[in-house]
């Protein structure tokens, strides 16, 4: 038999072949290379058809790639506080898949009101790793819009009203998404303050107030957080739609802060191709969203910035400098996403991701009311729910938040899980629908009972509880917290008022939990002894809420708006200026923001008005004391930091955690300025009897304002005061310095 010859070859790599073999690769492939390099190779090997196909839709939630380079498509998906469930696609209607559910983090309110932008990292870490697992390029959030009124449909969505905590919030959540490969896109890009004819309204504002108030949480999240997408918002301002405002897109966003992301125009947010063209839009989205069933054999070769801009470059009207900029954008998004093969794994419903959503909804849920420590409730003790809002799940609806989970802990379910005795009474009836977007809700709430025998049975019960809890509020139907409209009245709906008032009457040991993202009046506050506030607060809400209730958790949430008593204290319903004038052609409404710069507390301050509860208020089941509050220095220098030092102590008998807020006074200034205005916060946790020492830093900027005058922040040198407390109402210690030149 013939012998076979076998040959062995043994390749000995000293680390040159996989460089080799990079250098064989085309640039845009060559991960070696830096994005930029990456960038400028792919968009000198495209077409012009390959270049307008890049910068609008393709579908409700994706554009295209570049199939012959080998680029992906880049997938979107709503859902700052999860995310989405997929549609079809050409419509909203739900592809029906079954591996699409998700973990309902806690909305934005609520994470804004744990003061925590540890929490603030974590919330953005673990939902990028849900967007991850489901494919998404972009998450279409977080947003961080002012809470100018509370009738505002959409505030739950947003951060609170005031521009240093919502800055020292967004950073955070968006490093941790994108720190997954997944871009955050930071919304809605500007002034989209209430839902109301959103598409009509013209902004009329002073350069101070936009620039004081209504873009530093922008410009942070740009700045420092370095967001990869902005998408611009339905309203006008100055004129002109701010999906493609020149002043706001390209003088300030791109030019002033140096963005070098996509702006990504809101759904149906473009009206004109030569304005999408030169006034900074970059990707376009939902022009005409119903796909092949009209028009043109492919619809969106139809949008503003598809077959319409290529013509416009054909005939000679422009050349390709502006796409090829909005294109060099596109792909500079797609490196960091779809195209960055470095990007981790993700995970979707993991524990660790329901631990999230539980630990950000405990933190956030505040104590607004605590009257001879009511809370918390015994284990033992007899406890009747009352109220729809304590069966009715409030991750379903709302607008393009609306989530499809895997699970939600209502909060009868969790307080029977916590409780031993634990009685039930419908109390009222609001908003019995239970689908939006083809998500459909098992349980149904349905009860034709009229409202006189609701609040009757509720009553019998009630006399004979240790504790009545009423899950009340508002939810996410039309017209209350919801996109697309404005709640109608300040006032609680569903004749909530009336069943307070009996079962107070009935029952001293009331506790009235508001499910909400928005303030409501309470005229019957003073004859209940306890209010917390619960947010909407997603997968884990039942268990947060009952945890709270129990003394399980000690609560420690702040309020990142203020309460008012009457819809009349806040400043745009106070001077007329909500919801604006309609122009005679009844196309365009006129809003002016007469309030200007006092939003909010600096509002309350001004006016001299008691808030029902004041911005950053939030009690505790322990009591602190805040003392011996000291400067670094008398006096600070152009270029120089000043620090302040106050020991913190937990007073009481559990641990807990305090939020110390610091606010500065510029006792002299050559136009006016707030009494007060946030500029430092820390939270700190402490055990019984524990002290521990923060330390809050101010910089020239947090002395500054914007003058108009002149166009740039100022600081003006002279007097400054440091007011630490707990709220801006509650201020403890006080400082005084001074800035030299």
């Amino acid at each position: 038999m013939k012998k076979r010859k076998i040959f062995i070859f043994v390749v000995v790599t000293l680390g040159w072949t996989s460089a080799l073999k990079a250098q064989s690769l085309p640039v845009y492939l060559d991960e070696t290379k830096s994005i930029e390099e990456r960038v400028e190779d792919a968009l000198r090997r495209m077409t012009l058809d390959e270049k307008i196909a890049v910068i609008h839709a393709q579908s409700k939630f994706s554009s295209a790639g570049v199939k012959r380079l080998g680029f992906p498509d880049l997938w979107t998906d709503d859902g700052p506080h999860g995310v989405r469930p997929d549609v079809l696609w050409d419509e909203w209607v739900q592809a029906g898949q079954t591996n699409d559910s998700c973990v309902a983090f806690p909305a934005l309110t609520c994470l804004a009101a744990t003061w925590n932008p540890s929490l603030a990292r974590l919330y953005g870490e673990s939902l990028g790793e849900e967007a991850l697992y489901r494919n998404k390029n972009v998450m279409l959030g977080p947003g961080v819009n002012i809470y100018r009124t509370p009738l505002n449909g959409r505030n739950f969505e947003y951060m609170g009203e005031d521009p240093w905590l919502a800055s020292r919030m967004v950073i955070p959540y968006i490093q941790g998404l994108q720190s997954k490969g997944v871009a955050a896109c930071v919304k809605h890009y500007a002034l989209n303050n209430d839902e109301e004819y959103r598409h009509q309204v013209n902004v009329i504002i002073s350069d101070r107030a936009l620039r004081e108030i209504y873009l530093p949480a922008f410009e942070a999240a740009v700045k420092e957080g370095k967001a990869w997408a902005i998408m611009g918002a339905y309203n006008l301002y100055e004129n002109q739609h701010n999906c493609h405002n020149n002043i706001l897109l390209n003088k300030i966003l791109k030019k002033e802060w140096g963005f070098d992301g996509v702006v990504i125009s809101d759904w149906g947010g473009c009206h004109d191709t030569e304005e999408a063209i030169t006034n900074g839009l970059d990707l376009e989205f939902g022009s005409w969203t119903d796909g092949l069933s009209e028009g043109a054999s492919n619809a969106y070769d139809n949008y503003y910035l598809a077959d319409a801009y290529k013509r416009l470059i054909q005939e000679g009207k422009y050349t390709t400098r502006e796409l090829d900029e909005k294109v060099r954008r596109v792909l500079r998004l797609m490196f960091r996403t779809n195209m960055n093969r470095q990007r981790p794994y993700g995970a979707m419903c993991s524990k660790s991701h329901y631990e999230t959503a539980r630990k950000v909804a405990q933190e956030g849920i505040v104590l607004l009311k605590n009257e001879h420590n009511l809370l918390p409730i015994p284990a033992d003790a007899h406890i009747l729910v009352v109220g729809e809002n304590a069966i009715k799940m409030m991750t379903v609806g709302g607008g393009s938040s609306s989530l499809k989970v895997q699970r939600e802990i209502l909060p009868l379910d969790g307080m029977r899980e916590r409780f031993s005795h634990v009685d039930y009474a419908r109390g009222y009836v609001g908003d019995t629908i239970q689908s939006y977007n083809g998500v459909t809700v098992g349980r149904s709430l349905y009860d034709l009972r009229p409202a006189t025998q609701l609040i009757a049975e509720a009553v019998e019960k009630a006399k004979s509880a240790d504790y009545v809890v009423i899950f009340g509020g508002l939810n996410k139907a039309d017209y209350q917290d919801c996109e697309g409209h404005d709640r109608k009245a300040y006032g609680l709906p569903y004749e909530q008022d009336a069943l307070v008032e009996a079962l107070a009457k009935a029952n001293k040991q009331v506790v009235f939990v508001n499910i909400s993202g928005n303030a409501v009046a309470m005229p019957w506050l003073d004859k209940v002894s306890a209010v917390v506030q619960g947010w909407f607060i997603g997968s884990e809400s039942g268990h947060a809420l009952a945890d709270v209730l129990s003394g399980d958790v000690n609560p420690s949430g702040k309020l990142p708006y203020t309460w008012y008593q009457r819809l009349e204290d806040t400043g745009a319903h106070a001077l007329g200026s909500y919801p604006g004038v309609w122009r005679d052609s009844h196309q365009v409404i006129d809003e002016e923001y007469k309030e200007g710069i006092f939003v909010g507390y600096r509002w309350a301050d001004l006016k001299r008005i008691k808030p029902l509860f004041a911005f950053g208020h939030g009690l505790s089941y322990t009591s602190f004391e805040i003392r011996g509050a000291t400067a670094d220095k008398k006096e600070m220098r152009d270029g120089e930091k000043i620090s302040f030092t106050v020991t913190v102590k937990n007073t009481g008998i559990k641990a807990g955690a305090e939020t110390v807020q610091l606010y500065v006074t510029d006792k002299k200034c050559s136009l006016p300025r707030p009494i007060k205005e946030l500029k430092a916060f820390q939270k700190v946790y402490l055990q019984p009897g524990e002290s521990k020492t923060v330390v809050l830093t101010l910089d020239k900027r947090s002395l500054s304002f914007f003058d108009d005058r002149i166009q740039q922040w100022t600081a003006e040198t002279g007097d400054f005061e440091a007011l630490i407390g707990t709220s801006s109402q509650n201020i403890l210690q006080r400082v005084l310095f001074k800035l030299k030149d």
